[in-house]
């Protein structure tokens, strides 16, 4: 929903006076407040009109003082009505009661408010201090606010589409699981109110880089403070950049349902085993609760995976911190870029120099890197390559280079409100997928000849030149299935050319290892892209490696087992494509000519492969199985 366009219905706790709720209450012209309540009074306004309530809103928020006792009750709409807290009982008017969802017309100020926070709105917008919200688990006593125990409900009964928590702590985090658990969607108040510690980290860091200017008297504090006023606006660019991504990184995650099972624990059982993470404190399930929530469709929610989000970014921030990585010269625009654009000219030495450079490049690679692939993606790598955080960080921002995945994702972007919201995470997941599965391939990058600067222009190099002629050399089912993916995103709205380069994201996946297999045969991509295209369709390897992506495992070692699999069916294929285009250099179909070569056991061992990858459901055992036979293949 765009809130600018489109209006949306708001309950909520607090007043016109208060920093949270009446600057939350003044960001749309399409908001209609039905009902709010302070320690003060009780506001009801069943049918409100835009213009006129958002006008009176805006003249209470620029008062010295106000309450709801201030509000123009001419401005209110039939049946709205302002109540003293104080009172015993309140008769409401027919439409007061219908607007809050209340059964009965007589009524007491607590029963008033608890409907208020049950309300069938748009929008549930905590702005005042309390905890309104918990779990049916919790005791009043463990929620600890005993003011507001007599209004308090259950996460359960809230009938608000989204719950947004300016304040913090308006739910506890029992409470935002068992709603969200209901069908709600909120996230937690860390991430609600996330962009106010990023605007303080922002300015100090703004004013220790200042610093040095005005010791040397290159600055005044005057022009200092001009300066700091100045860049008002880009700030708070830089901060809701840095949030939208965070909360779309959420909702990536979230997207993937019971597919992000696997992940998410491995990352809570690494992180718990490195004494990083205590569950019980954190309210993250236990092995035995979350296996059974996923085998019910029940996976992590919005505030459980935002916790684990989090965690994430502080535990690689460590490791970064730990490593050379924040020292390596190719990172020095990560720093500049941390900054508004007015300083980065005319202090550039001075952001150079710092004091907290490693660290404020640290936390932007975390940023980037866990927003970008989700709170599990360098766990993940690490536990299957064996890779430090540093090298699948490197690796990642190699990636992200390489094939220009800014631009993709600066494209996606753009579509806000363009199109429908799946349409556009359908888009963000389908980059993501190929940002994982290029990072996963330069991990165990050997060329370490090269600055990474080097390798992401000769890996630009290489897609730009398979990326016009990849469609025409791929085998004709896999350029049929691309070319009905970018129909079907044209036909929600995306613009041709940007669906034409997300589709074609998976296949160009190739260009790393054909790079690798270029350098080895001394041949064109051209023809060695057309080898690994025909390989790959011949023995099933791109059908077995997908089919892989699905296969459950029940412990570590069968998860070990599976990656190793995964492995060695890549490399097989790999050896394969190299030994062909070595051995038949001048053969019009080199692979044909290889299988002729010996032409029983090839036959043999196709059949065998193609009995694996068509034999039903994929397991660990199929796919040791399969990665056998083809290093039987590469070895003939």
């Amino acid at each position: 929903i765009d809130i600018q366009t489109t209006p949306f219905t708001v309950a909520g706790v607090g007043d016109m006076s208060g920093d949270v709720f009446g600057n939350g209450m003044l960001l749309s012209p399409k908001i209609r407040l039905i009902a709010a309540f302070d320690h003060r009074d009780i506001f009801i306004d069943p049918d409100p009109d835009m213009a006129r309530t958002m006008a009176e809103r805006q003249r209470l928020f620029g008062l010295a003082r106000s309450s709801w006792q201030d509000f123009n009750r001419n401005v209110l709409s039939k049946g709205g009505m302002i109540i003293s807290r104080a009172e015993k009982s309140v008769k409401l008017t027919n439409e007061a009661a219908a607007a809050i969802g209340l059964a009965k017309t007589t009524a007491t100020p607590f029963e008033i408010m608890s409907a208020i926070l049950k309300a069938p709105v748009d929008l549930l917008w905590f702005g005042g201090i309390g905890t309104y919200i918990k779990a049916p688990s919790e005791t009043d006593a463990d929620v600890g606010d005993r003011a507001n125990d007599p209004i308090r409900v259950l996460g359960s009964e809230v009938r608000a589409r989204v719950i947004g928590e300016g304040a913090n702590l308006g739910v506890t985090q029992r409470g935002r699981i068992a709603y969200s658990l209901a069908g709600g969607r909120c996230n937690s108040d860390a991430i609600d109110n996330s962009a106010g510690v990023n605007s303080s980290d922002l300015e100090v860091n703004i004013k220790i880089a200042l610093a040095s200017a005005m010791r040397d008297d290159r600055l005044t504090r005057q022009k200092r403070n001009q300066l700091l006023a100045s860049m008002t606006d880009e700030v708070a660019q830089l901060v809701l950049r840095n949030n939208y991504l965070q909360s779309l990184a959420i909702s990536l995650t979230e997207r993937r349902g019971s597919a992000n099972g696997r992940d998410l624990g491995l990352l809570m059982n690494v992180l718990e085993g490195a004494g990083q993470l205590n569950r019980k404190v954190e309210l993250l399930p236990d092995d035995a609760t979350f296996a059974e929530r996923y085998a019910s469709g029940k996976p992590l929610t919005r505030p459980e995976i935002g916790v684990l989000l989090s965690y994430a970014k502080i535990v690689l921030f460590d490791a970064l911190i730990a490593s050379n990585l924040p020292d390596d010269a190719v990172f020095n625009p990560v720093l500049s870029r941390y900054f508004p654009a007015k300083m980065q000219r005319t202090y550039a030495g001075d952001i150079s120099a710092h004091r907290l450079r490693r660290e404020i490049i640290a936390t932007v690679l975390a940023n980037e890197v866990i927003n970008r692939g989700g709170p599990a993606f360098v766990i993940s790598m690490m536990n299957w390559s064996g890779a430090s955080a540093a090298d699948v960080v490197k690796a990642a921002m190699l990636a992200r280079e390489g094939f220009d995945f800014a631009r993709l994702w600066a494209e996606v972007d753009k579509l806000d409100n363009q199109v429908s919201g799946q349409a556009q995470n359908a888009l963000y997941a389908r980059i993501g997928s190929a940002f994982t599965g290029l990072t996963r391939l330069l991990i165990k990058d050997s060329d370490t000849g090269l600055s990474m600067q080097e390798k992401g222009q000769k890996l630009a190099a290489a897609v730009k030149a398979l990326k016009p002629v990849i469609r025409s050399i791929m085998p004709k089912d896999l350029a049929s299935d691309i070319a009905a993916l970018e129909t079907e995103f044209v036909s929600s709205g995306i613009p041709p050319a940007l669906a034409s380069d997300v589709a074609e994201l998976q296949a160009l996946l190739i260009v790393p290892e054909i790079m690798q297999i270029c350098e080895e045969t001394k041949d064109t991509l051209a023809r060695a892209s057309e080898v690994y295209m025909t390989v790959t369709q011949r023995f099933h390897v791109g059908k077995l490696l997908s089919a892989a992506q699905h296969v459950s495992t029940v412990d570590s070692y069968e998860a070990m087992a599976l990656s190793r699999a995964q492995d060695q069916i890549a490399s097989a294929r790999k050896s394969i494509v190299s030994r062909v285009l070595t051995g038949y250099r001048k053969d019009r179909t080199p692979l044909e000519a290889w299988l002729s070569a010996e032409p029983q056991r090839m036959s043999r061992l196709s059949t065998e492969l193609s009995a694996v990858s068509d034999s039903g459901d994929p397991s660990v055992a199929k796919m040791t199985v399969a990665a056998g036979i083809l290093n039987d293949l590469a070895s003939a």
